[in-house]
């Protein structure tokens, strides 16, 4: 198979899956050493289990935050409200000050910058790293959660939209 046609084909299953809708996250964390903030758009987010309380995420291999999510490192998940879409593709681009002009804490013990105005948040560490293809799955240990009114910003078919243009059936 050519280049061409693989590229075809992952372009077409890419679409088939952006049929499913997904919420918008922003997983955010510290460096340990440089205490440089790190900040990514993720549309990949699941529950896995209440008990213990554990959900998954994924990031590519070729991210240069790959090294940010090992075994133990503190994160937190932001699932977006529907007024934080530019903040999302803010978080999605490369190489910028992702945390320009965005409402966020510091806040010790926990070592992740917390975004402020979220549907919800869970702050986590990471249990496990699985092999997912061209992705590694981050399993995260759920420390606590909080979570607001605020209606979540949904992701589908390449748009971001609110949920409530969504109507309920």
């Amino acid at each position: 198979m050519s280049n061409a046609e693989s590229q075809s084909k992952q372009r077409a299953f890419r679409n088939a899956l952006g049929s499913f809708p997904t919420g918008v996250t922003i997983i955010t964390t510290q460096d340990p050493d440089s205490q440089n903030l790190i900040g990514l758009t993720v549309n990949s987010f699941s529950s896995v289990s209440l008990d213990p309380a554990l959900v998954l995420w994924s990031i590519s291999r070729h991210s240069p935050n790959l090294n940010q999510f090992g075994l133990g490192r503190q994160h937190v998940i932001h699932i977006l409200a529907e007024t934080q879409k530019d903040i999302a593709y803010q978080f999605a681009k490369p190489g910028a000050d992702k945390f320009a002009g965005v409402n966020y804490q510091l806040s010790a013990p926990f070592k992740a910058p917390v975004i402020q105005d979220c549907s919800a948040r869970f702050y986590c560490e990471t249990h496990q790293v699985l092999d997912g293809g061209d992705h590694l799955i981050i399993v995260a240990k759920v420390l606590h959660h909080d979570e607001s009114d605020l209606l979540p910003l949904l992701f589908v078919r390449g748009t971001m939209m609110s949920s409530e243009a969504c109507s309920p059936i």
